[in-house]
């Protein structure tokens, strides 16, 4: 971050989540195959898993007293079939202004 420096780094944080897709979904999705293109149902769960997944995140930055992230990748697996894990891993970081 410019006019700062990190000066500690406090550890890996982490958030997951796990979801997974419901009948209606998977009927509402069939039905927009068919049209082609973005199938906006899944990509809404996809975005909610993140988000879900991210805000743990900082969460658990914030318990660790980060002032920042660094580094942070997005991984997904699917644990069974319709479920899956949303992972969000970073570095949590203090800083100081220069």
């Amino acid at each position: 971050m410019p006019g700062y420096k990190i000066v500690s780094n406090l550890g890996v944080v982490r958030g997951i989540t796990v979801r997974s897709r419901n009948v209606f979904m998977n009927i509402g999705a069939s039905l927009q195959t068919l049209i082609g293109g973005n199938i906006s149902i899944y990509s809404e769960l996809c975005e909610k898993a993140r988000a879900e997944a991210f805000d743990l995140l900082v969460q658990h930055a914030d318990e660790k007293g980060a002032d920042a992230l660094i580094a942070i990748r997005y991984d997904a697996n699917e644990i069974m079939a319709g479920v899956t894990e949303v992972l969000v891993y970073g570095t949590a970081v203090k800083l100081q202004r220069t």
